[in-house]
C-alpha cells in the first residue's frame, strides 16, 4: 500500500475532523468520538495550532488511513515556543498495527526539530508511546496539575527532538487553555 504524510489543507480539514471522529467514535464511545473533534476545531481556532504540524497520512487512493496534530504547549506560562502538545492520534482500525501512527509521529518530530522545537508531551497509554521515544514526563519535572486526573503518572509523557531539549523544562501540565479539555469529566 502507498502511504503519504502531508501537512493538512483546507480541503481536507472537514475530512480529517470526521476521520479522527470516526476512529475515536469506534474505539472509545460516540461521545469520545465528538470530544476528540471538538479539541481538533478548538486547537485550530486557537493561537497555539501549526497547521504545518495537522498531518494526514494517505493511501494509493487519497483516503485518509492516519492523523496526528501537534500543536504549541506552554506549561505554566513558558515553553510555548519549545514545546508542543502531540494530540490526538488516529489511524483507521482496520490498518492499525502497520506503523502508520510510528511513520506518522517520526514524521512529525522531524518537522518540529526543523522549526526549532525541542520536545513533545502527549497523555496517553505509556506501551503506545514508549517505542516512540516518549518516557514518564515526571522524570523530567513535568507533572499534571491538580485538574489533570491520570489513571497513573506514567500516561503523561515527554520527548526530546533535539538532545538536552528537556533541560531547564518543568512545572505543572494544565489544559486550562482547551475548554474540551478542562471539563470536571476529564
Amino acid at each position: 500500500m502507498e502511504r503519504n504524510i502531508k501537512s493538512i489543507t483546507e480541503s481536507r480539514r472537514s475530512d480529517a475532523l470526521d476521520f479522527v471522529e470516526q476512529v475515536f467514535t469506534e474505539h472509545e464511545s460516540a461521545e469520545e468520538g465528538r470530544t476528540v473533534r471538538s479539541l481538533v476545531e478548538e486547537i485550530r481556532a486557537g493561537r497555539y495550532y501549526l497547521p504545518e504540524l495537522e498531518l494526514i497520512m494517505t493511501d494509493e487512493n487519497d483516503e485518509i488511513i492516519g492523523y496526528v496534530m501537534f500543536s504549541r504547549f506552554h506549561i505554566e506560562g513558558r515553553y510555548d515556543d519549545e514545546l508542543l502538545l502531540m494530540s490526538p492520534v488516529a489511524v483507521k482500525t482496520a490498518l492499525q498495527r502497520q506503523h502508520i501512527s510510528k511513520e506518522m509521529i517520526e514524521f512529525g518530530f522531524e518537522r518540529a526539530r526543523e522549526m526549532g522545537y525541542r520536545a513533545v508531551l502527549v497523555e496517553g497509554a505509556p506501551w503506545n508511546y514508549h517505542s516512540r521515544g516518549f518516557e514518564t514526563s515526571a522524570r523530567h519535572g513535568i507533572t499534571a496539575g491538580p485538574n489533570i486526573h491520570l489513571p497513573h503518572e506514567d500516561c503523561l509523557m515527554v520527548a526530546e527532538l533535539v538532545p538536552g531539549g528537556l533541560e531547564n523544562m518543568s512545572g505543572k501540565v494544565d489544559y486550562g487553555m482547551y475548554k474540551t479539555l478542562s471539563t470536571p469529566e476529564r
